[in-house]
């Protein structure tokens, strides 16, 4: 199954990083945050991604073509007067990552409708590329496959503004609403799982994905929502990402369960 990692916008509220690099590239225990949140899917066994790029998406793009070379071991022999390369040891995870460059204002709907040639036509997960979460993964597939829906969201009881959501006895979600006041409700964590025919509810470039069809979905039944109980937070501004930082270096980061 693919994981699709939204990471083409602006990243406005983190200004102070995002001007030189994309959101999802500021680097949190000196790797950026979407390594953190790949380095999440591979412990679960998931290994291919397509990243949807836009602002300043050549960043991404250098920094995987580099990564190889930057985590191995190498000679670089010169003698002969040739550039010859021995690679004597790589420590690289074994990731297939492709990066999309899906526009530079495209809203995160049509992020999702551009790359559909590449994950074809079978279920994948997505999510976004600036916040971290210690969800079971590995479950969260295994529930989204029980109920037959087209689409899962991860719910989180967190108190903030984000996609609000108002879910029934039975985990389907009733309504989706997004950016509302400060009221403890379930909210929308991302780490999705979506089934092919998402793509249906997309129409262009201009569909934001978290508006018309999250709110379709939910109005016909299939939108359903596994509620984590533990670990998440997104990295709007400063300030969350010091506390991320923070829980990097005492060793108590909920998210990262692989070993170094």
């Amino acid at each position: 199954m693919k994981v699709v990692l939204l990471a083409g916008g602006f990243g406005t509220r983190i200004s102070e990083e995002s001007q030189f690099k994309p959101k999802p590239m500021v680097e949190i225990g000196g790797k950026p945050i979407l390594w953190h949140i790949m380095k999440e899917y591979s412990y679960y066994g998931f290994n291919e991604f397509i990243i949807c790029a836009g602002y300043k998406q050549h960043v991404i793009k250098e920094w995987f073509a580099d990564y190889f070379l930057h985590n191995s071991d190498i000679t670089f022999d010169f003698t002969q007067g040739r550039n010859d390369m021995l690679i004597h040891d790589q420590h690289c995870e074994p990731w297939k990552v492709t990066v999309v460059d899906t526009g530079l204002h495209t809203m995160t709907g049509g992020r999702i409708k551009r790359v559909q040639p590449y994950i074809g036509n079978e279920p994948f997960l997505m999510t976004y590329g600036d916040g971290v979460c210690d969800v079971n993964i590995r479950e969260l597939v295994r529930f989204h496959k029980s109920h037959g829906r087209i689409a899962t969201l991860t719910a989180v009881r967190l108190e903030q503004q984000k996609g609000i959501l108002d879910i029934g006895g039975n985990n389907a979600v009733k309504s989706f609403r997004e950016k509302s006041n400060l009221d403890g409700a379930p909210i929308n964590a991302g780490y999705m799982v979506l089934n092919p025919e998402i793509f249906d509810y997309i129409d262009g470039d201009e569909t934001v994905f978290e508006k018309k069809p999250m709110e379709e979905l939910a109005l016909k039944g299939e939108l359903m929502s596994y509620l984590h109980r533990g670990f998440w937070q997104c990295m709007d501004t400063r300030r969350e990402m010091d506390m991320l930082e923070k829980l990097l270096a005492a060793g108590t980061a909920p998210w990262k369960k692989w070993e170094d």
